[in-house]
């Protein structure tokens, strides 16, 4: 059933019912890449089982230094200094550990699956919008930094990329883990390093909604953090790569989260931690190994990461604010006509649209 239309504004044109634009009070946005001034700072939040794999690499790494393998501290703190720039210049993928066949139980355990609705020419690069971040991200994970759900057959001669929070990579042991699966840093110049190499086949992912969009994420809800974030078009024109939307059905529904609407204390807690640690903290629940009804296990729900056309970008090298604001509103257009099209089969309603602040 198409929706119908009314007269509102939507980034200053006249649009559907579903493009329309659902503006909150809210905290400043954060200086993330996906933002105006580019500064990337949280584009992957990191998962619960993130945060203690880190605190458990530290650890050891800390703790090696007391026994008598210290040795092994301390020269992996050497290569850690020579492999400083490793991250933000194209990362260390390896595909072994991609096509690790442990994945395959992460893809079924939901399950995910990867839905490819065009072709993507091997000559080019591209920039990819992921949403939503949700709580774990794991549409991201297992689709982009694994082989589990057919990333190479779907798209032959693609190499795909990731971008995480900077932080993550200054922790020992974790930051090998990580680049395996193709992850990069969150900022400019690693951006540049992926989107400027000239052979093209280059795919580079960032969740725009980052970490702050992490905070809205609950089972039904479909608002997104993009109306202010045009930070990752203005990269897309400076080096003429395509944009591709990429929506993520069930993404929101592996977590329940406490309410902490905006303008509410829990929020404005979570909002000054953010700003202090660069990193949200939702309080969300899921199953527990043995019961259903309270855990930090995610819940059993499908996950379907649908890919959509690419937008050609003509490139310029000092895109205006015009320029920027055009394109911008293309990739909504085009990310709600992904999400219309397909929502259906996914189990969405039929009356549920994208909205944003």
């Amino acid at each position: 059933m198409e929706p119908g239309h009314v007269r509102e504004r939507c980034f200053g044109t006249r649009c559907d019912s579903w493009l329309r634009v659902k503006v909150r009070r809210q905290a400043p946005p954060e200086r993330a890449l996906a933002g105006p001034d580019l500064q990337g700072k949280s584009i992957l939040h990191a998962a619960p089982q993130n945060e203690q794999q880190t605190q458990i690499c530290t650890v050891v790494f800390v703790g090696l230094l007391f026994t008598r393998f210290w040795v092994v501290s301390v020269l992996y703190a050497a290569w850690w200094y020579r492999d400083r720039d490793t991250p933000r210049q194209g990362g260390r993928p390896v595909q072994a550990l991609r096509r690790c066949f442990l994945w395959k139980y992460m893809r079924d355990y939901f399950p995910v699956t990867l839905v490819k609705t065009a072709e993507l020419d091997p000559s080019r690069n591209y920039l990819a919008g992921f949403h939503p971040h949700g709580v774990l991200a794991a549409g991201a994970f297992v689709n982009l930094c694994t082989e589990s759900t057919g990333f190479p057959l779907l798209f032959p001669g693609i190499r795909s990329h990731l971008m995480m929070l900077t932080l993550w990579f200054r922790v020992p042991f974790f930051r090998d883990y990580i680049m395996s699966g193709g992850l990069v840093t969150s900022d400019k110049e690693s951006a540049a390093h992926i989107l400027s190499r000239k052979e093209g086949g280059n795919l580079l992912a960032i969740i725009v909604g980052g970490a702050q969009e992490a905070l809205n994420a609950r089972p039904g809800d479909s608002t997104l953090l993009l109306r202010n974030r045009k930070g990752f078009i203005r990269l897309a024109l400076m080096h003429g790569a395509a944009l591709v939307p990429i929506f993520s059905f069930g993404e929101n529904e592996l977590f329940d989260q406490v309410e902490n609407s905006p303008g509410s204390w829990l929020r404005r807690i979570q909002n000054r931690l953010q700003k202090i640690m660069g990193i949200s903290l939702p309080l969300f629940h899921g199953r527990g190994v043995f019961q259903y009804s309270f855990g930090f296990i995610p819940y059993r729900q499908p996950i379907t990461t649908v890919v959509g056309k690419p937008i050609e970008v003509q490139k310029t090298l000092c895109p205006s604010k015009e320029e920027v604001d055009k394109l911008h509103q293309r990739y909504v257009k085009e990310l709600c006509e992904l999400f219309e099209t397909h929502k259906l089969k996914y189990n969405v309603p039929v009356d549920q649209h994208l909205e944003f602040c």
